[in-house]
């Protein structure tokens, strides 16, 4: 299991980018101050060369307002091609939007939304300022209600032309992709986070959104994954196998745990809750799923390949053997995937980290033939690894696409894309750019699709999380709710945050992202611990200490856990500290993920969510693999004394340039 260049051109992301202008929150681009009165956030929902996709949201904070005129001006000669939910003008760059009558109303803490498909040369830099009818847009009063994502937009953009790698920015390795019916979905590992085993979906192969978890909680036979005297660091959601079965319309998931025992779950949509079908007394390790008809194959093993036929119903093995065997001159094969196409049945294998290899026979039981399809190819991230693992897709076009994962470490392990085709003998041939995995390729021909985009702003409106979030191992669910806020009762008394329960965490996005949460600490108590954390085997914070009758924000560095066994060596050492009163803190983690050694992450805060001041030395973020997980942002809080203590977080934005 194991960058793109910044140019002239700038970043596209085939994944969602979503750029906020609100208050308290900034992005390299330069975001909008919002104003006493409003707040504007700006999302970038999609790119491409030469065009873009954007939604923007008004929240009116002041008086009520009957019509509206939003106006701004883009920096780089950008212009509006299309507009949907209001009308348009434009003069140089100087942008004009009328509502549409229908959204022209706006109660005080109400909001309106439109979206539009634009046009960019040189770079696509957010907006700096807003005005509502003529007021700048501040947003120094937040609205009581808003909506916790951008909603996505309704018309397809301009096909742009190509899409560039990697698909998606964040941490989702050991990938499993399937299509069901015009759907794309792609399974993850997650290891200790719980729900775990994230869904994707698609439409285009391109650009992806949350759909769901295939395994609501971590109900794997030991208490280590509640965190609650011990725990489970690395251990959990490995490789795992995703897959539907049209006999019955239902979708499965399967997958080892701690190398003795494989559990299986099921669902009828990719985003209902997930049901435990049942535990296997045997691994399937690193496993591939196949359904030829109903009859429910997996492919498995390290080095020795294995296949087993599972009962129908998928609660025993029916049969079980070994296929292949890696000869020594290749080391290991792992990460199985298994396809039929035509007569021959295939086992997609990798070789950790720079090769993969395939397997071919007319049977499920082989003799299986072995062609390498790569090894050692440079990859499309600049400091990142090979691509390799991940799995096969074909579209509803006949097309042929790999996705692949890149070590791109101190982020994790990022979806990364390139064309299949097939040899007169029926081999697969992946498509390369002047003899390297392409930082692009042709766009799929695949229909766009609206999504939701996978960073932007949540204010926590209930009544649950989004699937963006995942707790650092089982949560204890008494312990926090989701009503106009997230709030954070303290669950564990520690001096360790690795051992503190109920730490949420979110991917962060590459290159670089930011990370701001509004924090109401009024309700903690003597000895608590509250914030916002760059979290990994080596993890650094920003938060609130609250001892002896002082309130302080504080950034500590130093938490740091031996490699291999993953027990806490180093609880941490404030580096820098001041005191604060008010009860509202606005905590922000600034983090470049690009592969390499030396990158950092920065801590600030502000106590009107507008004005930021920096806290405490640079963060070096630990590049090594062997936690195998990226970085996260993580929001916690903690008793160091005795529980009672809660917080409220009442915002949480995740912002990209």
């Amino acid at each position: 299991m194991t960058a793109v260049k910044r140019s002239h051109l700038r970043l596209w992301l085939a994944s969602a980018l979503v750029l906020v202008a609100s208050a308290g929150i900034t992005t390299a681009a330069g975001t909008a101050r919002a104003a006493a009165g409003c707040r504007v956030t700006y999302s970038v929902t999609n790119q491409w060369q030469g065009g873009f996709g954007a939604a923007v949201t008004i929240d009116n904070l002041g008086d009520p307002v009957s019509g509206w005129q939003l106006t701004w001006s883009f920096a780089a000669g950008q212009t509006i091609t299309q507009l949907w939910s209001g009308t348009v003008t434009e003069s140089g760059s100087q942008v004009t939007v009328t509502d549409a009558g229908y959204n022209g109303d706006l109660p005080t803490g109400g909001s309106a939304s439109f979206g539009f498909n634009g046009a960019w040369t040189s770079a696509n830099p957010v907006p700096t300022s807003f005005a509502l009818n003529g007021t700048t847009c501040t947003g120094t009063t937040a609205p009581t209600t808003s909506p916790t994502t951008t909603p996505p937009t309704t018309t397809p953009p301009t096909t742009p032309g190509s899409f560039t790698n990697p698909v998606v920015w964040q941490d989702f390795a050991d990938g499993d992709i399937i299509r069901v019916g015009d759907v794309y979905y792609y399974s993850a590992s997650t290891m200790h986070y719980s729900p775990g085993a994230p869904i994707l979906r698609s439409y285009d192969l391109v650009n992806w959104e949350y759909a769901g978890h295939s395994v609501p909680r971590l109900d794997f036979d030991s208490n280590a994954y509640d965190l609650n005297g011990s725990r489970a660091y690395v251990k959990g959601i490995w490789a795992s196998a995703f897959n539907y079965r049209p006999g019955d319309a239902t979708y499965y998931w399967l997958g080892c745990t701690e190398f003795n025992r494989t559990y299986v779950y099921s669902a009828k949509t990719v985003d209902s809750t997930w049901s435990k079908k049942s535990k296997i007394n045997k691994c399937y390790y690193d496993a591939g799923m196949l359904f030829d008809g109903n009859t429910p194959y997996v492919a498995y093993g390290n080095s020795t390949i294995s296949v087993a036929q599972l009962s129908d119903d998928l609660t025993s093995e029916v049969r079980s053997q070994t296929v292949y065997t890696t000869p020594s001159s290749i080391g290991t094969l792992e990460g199985s995937r298994m396809y039929k196409r035509g007569n021959y049945y295939y086992i997609w294998l990798t070789r950790p980290a720079n090769g993969q290899y395939v397997l071919r026979s007319t049977s499920p039981w082989g003799p299986y033939e072995q062609r390498q399809v790569l090894l050692n190819l440079p990859g499309p991230i600049t400091g990142g690894g090979v691509p390799h693992q991940g799995g096969l897709v074909q579209t509803q076009n006949g097309d042929w696409y790999y996705m692949a994962f890149t070590d791109a470490y101190p982020g994790g392990r990022m979806p990364t894309m390139a064309p299949i085709t097939w040899s007169s003998d029926g081999w697969p041939v992946l498509q390369t750019v002047n003899g390297r995995w392409g930082i692009s390729y042709t766009r799929p021909n695949l229909p766009w699709h609206p999504l939701t985009p996978m960073i932007g702003t949540d204010t926590f409106t209930g009544p649950g999380l989004g699937q963006q979030y995942e707790w650092n191992h089982n949560p204890d669910t008494t312990k926090f709710g989701v009503s106009n806020g997230l709030k954070l009762s303290t669950a564990t008394v520690t001096g360790d945050l690795y051992n503190a329960r109920n730490t949420l965490t979110r991917r962060i996005q590459g290159p670089a992202s930011t990370a701001t949460i509004e924090l109401d600490y009024s309700s903690m108590t003597g000895g608590d611990r509250a914030g916002l954390a760059m979290l990994r085997d080596q993890s650094a914070w920003i938060g609130i200490r609250k001892d002896n009758g002082a309130t302080r924000v504080s950034m500590t560095n130093g938490l740091t856990m031996s490699t291999g066994t993953w027990t806490t060596t180093g609880t941490g050492t404030e580096q820098a500290g001041a005191t604060v009163t008010g009860g509202k803190i606005w905590l922000r983690v600034t983090a470049n993920i690009q592969p390499g050694s030396g990158r950092t992450a920065t801590f600030s805060y502000s106590t009107n969510g507008t004005t930021f001041s920096n806290l405490g030395p640079a963060f070096t973020l630990n590049s090594d693999w062997q936690f195998f997980m990226g970085y996260r942002f993580g929001i916690f809080n903690y008793a160091t004394t005795a529980l009672g203590g809660a917080v409220t977080v009442n915002r949480m934005s995740v912002t990209a340039p």
